[in-house]
C-alpha cells in the first residue's frame, strides 16, 4: 500500500468535513468524494465510475474513522 504525505491526509480529511450535509454514519461515501475530487479534480455525477486511488482512500477513511468515530 502506498504511504501518502500526511498533509496531502489532512487536507482530504478537512475537506471531509467540510461538505455539505457531511455525516458520520456515511464516512465512508464522503472520503470516496473527496478522493475522487482530489483525482479528477470535480465531484462525482450521481452514476460516476471513474477509478480512484484505493490506497489513497484506504487511508483517509482509516484517519477520519480514528479522528471521527
Amino acid at each position: 500500500m502506498a504511504d501518502y504525505p500526511e498533509s496531502l491526509i489532512k487536507s482530504l480529511f478537512q475537506k471531509v468535513k467540510a461538505y455539505p450535509r457531511f455525516s458520520k454514519g456515511e464516512i465512508e461515501k464522503f472520503c470516496w468524494m473527496a478522493v475522487h475530487e482530489h483525482k479528477h479534480g470535480v465531484l462525482p455525477s450521481e452514476y460516476d465510475i471513474r477509478e480512484i486511488d484505493e490506497d489513497l482512500y484506504l487511508q483517509l477513511l482509516q484517519e477520519s474513522k480514528s479522528k471521527i468515530l
